[in-house]
Parts: C-alpha cells; sequence; structure tokens
C-alpha cells in the first residue's frame, strides 16, 4: 500500500513525515506520523534503524505527540525512529459516540478490535497498529531491498492514558511471539475492566460479555504469561493526575502481578505534583526512551 506524504517537517537532526494511507483492516484512510532520526539521513551502520512505536491517549490525534512529547531529540541522541498512529478512523461516515462524549468513539478507539455494531467494520484498530500498520510502514521505507527502518522486527512500545493502555495491552498479547523488545507506558489505564473509561469503551466495543474483556485487559493479561527472566515494564504516573485513582490505577497491574514471574519487574514511580498533561510526558520522555534504547541494542 502506497503513503502519501501531506507534510515533510525538519526538526531537529531528522524530520517528521506526516503520513496518509488506506488502511483495509479498519476501511478507512488513516493518518500517521513517522520522525526519521539523523542517523536515516547521516547513516555509517549497516545496522537497520529500530522503532519505537507511541501510541497516544483520548482525543488525541498523530499530531499532539509528535509536537508536545519531545522525542525527537531523544530519537536523535539514541538512533531510533518514533511511529505515531493515530487514536481510531476519522470522518463523517465514522460512527461515533451518539452523547459526542470525548472518552468514546471516534479519537477513543481502546486499541480494540470491535465485536459489535454499529462499531466493527471500522474500529479494528489493534489489528491495525500491531500488524497492518507496520507491514505497510515497512513496505513502503524498505523498497526495493533496501533494510534501513525495522518496522517490524527491532521495536518496542510506550504510549499515555488510553495509549499506554494500548501499549501494556499489545505488549503482552504478542509476548510470547516476542514481537515488542520493551514496553513502557506513561499514565495509563492500566485495569480497564475495572474502571469507568473501560468499561464504556469495552462495553461498547466488545459486548456485555465480560469474558471477552479479558483478552486486553493488562491485569488479565500478566497472570497469564511467564516473563522470560529480565523483562521489565517501566511505568510513571502522576500524583498530581486528577484521573489517577478513578480511571488509571497503575498499582493494580502491580497487584495482579503478585505471586507471578513478573512480581517486582513492573517499575511504578508515582511523580510527585505531575498531571496528566504532556509537561508530564515530556519530563520522563528521556528516561522512557533511554529505557528503550537497551532494549533495542542501542546502548549497552
Amino acid at each position: 500500500m502506497s503513503f502519501k506524504v501531506n507534510a515533510e517537517v525538519s526538526v531537529c537532526g531528522g524530520k517528521l513525515l506526516k503520513l496518509s494511507h488506506y488502511s483495509n483492516v479498519v476501511n478507512n484512510s488513516m493518518d500517521v506520523n513517522v520522525y526519521l532520526p539523523q542517523q536515516y539521513y547521516k547513516k555509517s551502520s549497516d545496522k537497520p534503524i529500530p522503532v519505537i512505536y507511541f501510541l497516544s491517549g483520548l482525543t488525541c490525534s498523530p499530531q499532539n505527540a509528535s509536537e508536545k512529547a519531545f522525542w525527537q531529540l531523544q530519537a536523535d541522541k539514541y538512533g531510533f525512529s518514533v511511529v505515531y498512529p493515530d487514536t481510531s478512523p476519522r470522518g463523517d461516515h465514522i460512527p461515533d459516540d451518539p452523547e459526542k462524549s470525548w472518552d468514546f468513539g471516534v479519537g477513543a478507539g481502546f486499541y480494540v478490535n470491535s465485536t459489535q455494531e454499529p462499531w466493527k467494520k471500522h474500529y479494528q484498530m489493534y489489528d491495525y497498529v500491531h500488524k497492518e500498520l507496520p507491514t505497510q510502514l515497512n513496505e513502503y521505507f524498505n523498497k526495493n531491498g533496501a533494510s534501513k527502518v525495522d518496522f517490524l522486527e527491532n521495536v518496542s512500545i510506550t504510549g499515555h492514558s488510553m495509549g499506554g493502555f494500548g501499549a501494556l495491552s499489545g505488549y503482552l498479547q504478542n509476548y510470547e511471539a516476542k514481537k515488542y523488545k520493551s514496553c513502557s507506558a506513561f499514565a495509563p489505564i492500566a485495569n480497564p475492566s475495572k474502571v469507568p473509561w473501560g468499561e464504556k469503551g469495552f462495553g461498547n466495543y466488545l459486548g456485555s460479555d465480560k469474558s471477552t474483556w479479558a483478552q486486553y485487559d493488562p491485569c488479565e493479561l500478566i497472570k497469564k504469561l511467564p516473563n522470560r527472566g529480565n523483562d521489565r515494564i517501566l511505568i510513571h504516573q502522576g500524583s498530581g493526575d486528577g484521573f489517577y485513582k478513578v480511571q488509571l490505577k497503575p498499582e493494580n497491574l502491580v497487584e495482579a502481578a503478585k505471586g507471578t514471574s513478573w512480581e517486582g519487574k513492573i517499575d511504578v514511580h508515582i511523580v510527585d505534583g505531575f498531571d496528566h498533561s504532556y509537561y508530564f510526558i515530556s519530563s520522563f520522555v528521556p528516561e522512557h526512551a533511554a529505557f528503550h534504547a537497551k532494549h533495542l541494542g542501542l546502548i549497552q
């Protein structure tokens, strides 16, 4: 599938490409931003550039994190690319929340494959993010046998809020397949089956049978997956986040890991005073970038 380059923005030492393409999975055109670091343009190594996928939160588009999370400086420092997918399909024909609330529908796809009408035709965000998009990006950027950016194998995943949930869920669902080298999250919806945002999203996209929710809930997934021995998950959460206690609950993931091989391997840092905004995210991106760079083989 071909990508359309809507804009090419010089930033730091590399370039941010604002792309769009047609997705057969969500049956719609999708926007995605890709940052190519300075190493892409001044390449001195034969190794393909690794990739971090950043999944954004409720109401966000690929533009938010591209402009306000400041991943580009870290990408240039370590030599990784960053992919910013959209949070849902968009357009007048895309079903939206009848109540026009911001926590469900357009801008709030929850990174699941919907099984319910009228959502299931377009809201197939799990397959889009973890399967179709990486494959299409790899084909587009590595034409004619070239291997400049590795969108498929040497990859890690992170995200914020709803996207933090999407990162945790996608990482754990693909853990046995070793799809992602590492996972981190900023203020994630860690236990969606037990909080209002998740109950609304799952209830609409997946239906009322809560047994179907478990396949996406990190707190359920973590209980069933043996840790390979040294894998860790990094989470930052602001103490001043108004959603922390009711909607996010990262401690639930730590609790769920107790008695499993993941116990003691989920590092939740509660940082005093920080809220839910990109001020919070950008403050801790350097720590997350170093965490992923190590797992991607970019530093010792």
